[in-house]
């Protein structure tokens, strides 16, 4: 299929997160006009306020970027939250698209849709054939719902409606609150302030041998418009990069973008998590995108974003 971008009404859900944000900069190249809605206009949670709103919009294309995210430690901290938010807003949103004709929805899923101990590298079709990682289960049920709740409308009322599965993301406009931060953005400013306070080593949570993947958040922008461009199928798509770290190699990384080398000690009593996810992207390489920066490169420019945010505290 190609779908044409040109003239349409495009509402990024979630703007103001990180991947929404990254999508609202990549859409600035397409001929289109982007819609935005912060919670301030609409709570996307209440679902006659989603109605009306988009009763008023009327967007051609809609990009789900809006999700109650965290890492570990608030997926264990705030379960009903991670569920009831995050499918209240997916079941909301889908429903006042189907109801106002929307064309095109790309659903944004998450790697921890797929069990704990999946194939790796993780295919498409290895989901709901296992038990979930315990420690973000709200979150993935949730996220498994949405894709289903796309598929469901497909079936029953032919919407040309996909979804992708980004792998572990990180880049400009990422929550570095170390309580409910992800790993990578929580290790950048771990090293950052221990480059400002002169501390001589780095807390890690785990043992560090845990093995991840990451892709920078523009990345994941690119890859999804190619997507709402050029497919139109019933299942999921991966979005990686298609290449892993360990923890450990990941704050090595780290200290060498910072400038700051310091020991780095492990805290055993906290857990790893899942202990390799690397998604199987090899469909969407196939379709003809597999354009992911490395690594190191998208640290630095997350790097650089970080500390322009500290500038304005």
């Amino acid at each position: 299929m190609s779908y044409d971008l040109s003239g349409k009404r495009v509402w990024v859900a979630g703007h103001r997160g990180m991947v929404g944000g990254a999508v609202v900069r990549r859409l600035a190249q397409e001929d289109c006009e982007v819609i935005t809605a912060g919670r301030d206009v609409v709570d996307l949670v209440d679902q006659a306020a989603v109605k009306a709103w988009m009763a008023q919009a009327k967007p051609d294309v809609i990009v789900m970027a809006a999700a109650k995210v965290g890492g570990i430690k608030a997926n264990s901290d705030y379960p009903v939250d991670f569920l009831y938010q995050n499918l209240m807003i997916e079941a909301n949103i889908a429903q006042a698209a189907h109801e106002n004709d929307v064309e095109r929805f790309l659903f944004l899923g998450s790697s921890c849709i797929y069990p704990k101990f999946a194939p790796q590298p993780i295919p498409e079709d290895s989901l709901l054939t296992g038990p979930l990682e315990p420690t973000n289960e709200w979150y993935a049920i949730a996220k498994i719902t949405g894709i289903k709740l796309c598929q469901a409308y497909r079936t029953q009322y032919g919407r040309d409606w996909i979804s992708a599965m980004p792998t572990n993301l990180y880049g400009p406009g990422d929550n570095y609150d170390l309580n409910s931060s992800h790993v990578l953005p929580a290790l950048l400013r771990k090293f950052h302030e221990a480059k400002e306070a002169g501390a001589s080593s780095v807390e890690l949570w785990g043992s560090g041998t845990p093995l991840r993947e990451f892709l920078h958040c523009d990345d994941l922008a690119d890859a999804l418009v190619f997507l709402l461009k050029e497919y139109s199928g019933y299942e999921h798509v991966n979005v990686g990069s298609g290449s892993e770290v360990t923890i450990r190699e990941l704050a090595e990384t780290i200290a060498r973008v910072v400038g700051y080398e310091a020991e780095l000690t492990f805290d055993a009593t906290k857990p790893d998590g899942t202990p390799r996810k690397l998604m199987d992207s090899s469909r969407l390489a196939d379709m003809g995108w597999s354009r992911a920066r490395p690594l190191e490169d998208g640290i630095a420019n997350a790097y650089t974003a970080y500390l322009k945010t500290l500038e304005t505290v």
